[in-house]
């Protein structure tokens, strides 16, 4: 798939979005102008902690992910239910790479429903489609 076929795709799914670095950086720049950049955050934050290997890392990242974005009065302090965060306290003692699943969901779940509509409206988007478009004329034209 070439750069704008992604592009275009994200705007059926965020999952592509997210994976495209261009893309990626357009959505975290907009999440910024809407004061929740937390959320995009928090969720490339779980998904590196999942590849994490070393017993000793998984409890240090995890600390650091509680303390970031889980704990009251966190400085990127997501927004989840009582009873989603509740669980993730009792659990951080004794943290396993799946212990924020649930609030990885949530927040996956309120990027992809309420800030991605608006996202694909917005003027990152729309320079974001510009630049892949140029980006793909200037494969076609050598002198370039």
């Amino acid at each position: 798939r070439s750069n704008i076929e992604e592009t275009m795709a994200s705007s059926d799914s965020v999952d592509t979005l997210l994976a495209n670095k261009d893309g990626l950086e357009a959505f975290r720049k907009f999440l910024k102008s809407e004061f929740s950049e937390e959320n995009v955050e928090f969720w490339l934050a779980c998904e590196d902690f999942k590849k994490t290997k070393s017993s000793t890392k998984i409890t240090l990242k995890a600390q650091r992910i509680y303390s970031d974005f889980i704990e009251a009065d966190a400085p990127k302090e997501i927004n989840i239910d009582f009873h989603t965060r509740n669980h993730i306290s009792q659990n951080i003692s004794e943290p396993t790479l799946s212990c924020f699943d649930d609030a990885q969901r949530l927040i996956y779940s309120l990027m992809a429903k309420d800030s991605f509509p608006r996202f694909l409206r917005s003027n990152e988007y729309k320079e974001l489609v510009k630049k892949q478009q140029n980006r793909n004329q200037k494969r076609w034209l050598p002198f370039l």
